[in-house]
């Protein structure tokens, strides 16, 4: 038997399902990094010239391979990506249900879980790329003065340049594809074509997000307060009625974050 909307009971009990289990992995990523972000602020971090604090994140512990803190920082990068993400992969996993409705069957969930891997596939290896550039910059910024001495200004030039990429058409392309609706095409229900779904979907978002993402790396990766407001700004551009508006908006707030960053730490404010 189907409802007035055409939808049987086993298939509300799947999407009740789905929801149930998104909500779970969203409480436990979040719990997690907010955990992670707590521990790392209660260590102290190395004061660098310039007047800012250099984070333990990118230094290795004592008697810790190099290997070993990569893999630590890469869970802890997987874990937040998942937190800061899946809000807006949501709407994202529901269409993909959608489009396989019934030719899915039983294995709906399992596909949709295929589709979850392959759409945080990207996230793990831009987390591989980003470790050993972080570590690597921040070795060159503690043994240069001069180095150390222009963090603060070039953080404001990052965060102004991410800003000004919200009104790029390369922004547009890749937040009009994490935008896309279902429409008439029909996807197979198989489980390789799951896995280049998500992976298409992941690298659409890796190339929205990527410049947003900068700003979080440039202020702070383990900064709750940063956290929240790119992972607003993220899900705000994915979920509102008009996105390329909500995008412009954001880049204003940024452009202009960007400019109070540089003025600050020219001296000027």
């Amino acid at each position: 038997m189907t409802s007035g909307d055409g939808v049987t009971p086993a298939g509300r009990a799947s999407e009740h399902a789905f929801f149930v289990v998104a909500a779970l992995f969203f409480a436990a990523s979040v719990t997690t990094t907010i955990v992670w972000c707590v521990s790392m602020s209660a260590m102290d971090g190395m004061p660098m010239p310039g007047g800012w604090t250099m984070s333990m994140m990118w230094m290795r512990m004592p008697g810790q391979a190099w290997h070993e803190a990569a893999m630590s920082f890469l869970v802890m990068w997987t874990v937040m990506m998942v937190a800061m993400m899946l809000p807006s992969l949501l709407p994202m996993l529901r269409r993909y249900r959608q489009a396989i409705g019934s030719n899915g069957g039983v294995r709906l969930d399992r596909l949709t879980m295929l589709v979850g891997a392959g759409y945080f596939t990207p996230w793990v290896v831009f987390g591989l790329a980003v470790f050993p550039v972080g570590t690597i910059l921040a070795d060159v910024t503690m043994r240069a003065d001069g180095v150390a001495r222009a963090v603060p200004i070039a953080a404001g030039v990052i965060v102004l340049i991410a800003g000004a990429a919200q009104f790029t058409r390369w922004k547009a392309r890749h937040l009009a594809c994490c935008r896309e609706e279902p429409g008439s095409r029909t996807i197979a229900a198989d489980g390789a074509t799951a896995v280049r779904h998500g992976l298409r979907l992941g690298l659409h978002c890796a190339g929205c997000c990527a410049n947003l993402m900068a700003i979080l790396l440039v202020l702070g990766m383990m900064d709750l307060f940063a956290m929240a407001m790119v992972t607003a700004g993220i899900t705000l551009e994915r979920l509102a009625p008009d996105g390329a508006r909500a995008a412009r908006a954001i880049g204003i707030v940024t452009i202009g974050a960007g400019l109070l960053l540089i003025a600050r730490a020219a001296g000027w404010g």
